[in-house]
């Protein structure tokens, strides 16, 4: 899809974050438009998954800017940002076991944007739960689960948020191959009825098959930036993070 007039939805601006002495992030700036589905990408340590968390509001920069839709959404706190629009999964799913798949799904409805009654949320997260394909019993718990349903439900409970930006998290990886190709048609279909998503992701054929444009990490900074085709052909990404024989 192709950004509107209205601008980029997302702008990360000169973004800092230190750890102790360690740069998490150093000054990284980019921007995701509206319909797009834009790739983090990066060895381990390069500050992705710092990132995600910085725009989430679960860590606050040191320095620099991120706006959404214009508006600073700097410091403000993760409750504040999901119902501004920004929801996502985490790097390992985390799912309660006290409560069951539906349920899971049913609390985000309930606190997210639209803070629906509980009826209206638990019907959502029925709708959700198919959306995602899961198939399992709704009355399972985590323990009874597969990973494969962990993330569906994960990916199930950020979509009743009802993000405009859907930020990923590594959510393909540890996937079986045929579990992949259906992870990534999922992802394509919620991006074809009009979701902006930001994905962290080593699978560099999720990046290539979903990604029109991708940001490269290393150290905190930004390295490169472009379509997954030129963006992995530069001689600074095949020397840090890919190795020569991509």
């Amino acid at each position: 899809m192709t950004a509107t007039a209205q601008g980029p939805l997302l702008e990360v601006q000169n973004v800092t974050r230190h750890f102790g002495g360690l740069a998490a992030l150093d000054g990284a700036s980019f921007q995701v438009h509206r319909g797009e589905v834009l790739g983090l990408v990066g060895p381990n340590g390069s500050g992705k998954t710092t990132l995600l968390n910085v725009v989430s509001g679960r860590l606050e920069p040191m320095a620099g800017e991120v706006r959404l839709g214009g508006r600073s959404i700097t410091g403000e706190t993760p409750e504040t940002i999901c119902r501004a629009g920004i929801a996502g999964t985490f790097q390992l799913a985390r799912i309660p076991d006290t409560l069951d798949a539906r349920d899971n799904v049913a609390v985000a409805a309930m606190y997210g944007r639209r803070r629906l009654d509980v009826a209206s949320a638990r019907a959502e997260a029925e709708r959700l739960l198919t959306r995602v394909g899961f198939t399992a019993d709704r009355a399972a718990h985590a323990g009874e689960l597969t990973c494969f349903d962990h993330k569906r439900i994960e990916l199930a409970r950020a979509l009743a948020c009802s993000p405009e930006l859907l930020l990923l998290d590594e959510w393909l990886a540890g996937l079986n191959p045929t579990e992949l190709e259906d992870g990534i048609a999922l992802v394509r279909s919620l991006n074809g009825e009009g979701l902006t998503i930001v994905m962290v992701e080593h699978v560099m054929h999720a990046i290539r098959s979903l990604c029109g444009h991708i940001v490269v990490l290393n150290a905190g900074r930004v390295i490169a930036a472009g379509t997954p085709e030129q963006a992995l052909a530069d001689p600074d990404v095949v020397r840090v993070y890919l190795g020569e024989g991509v």
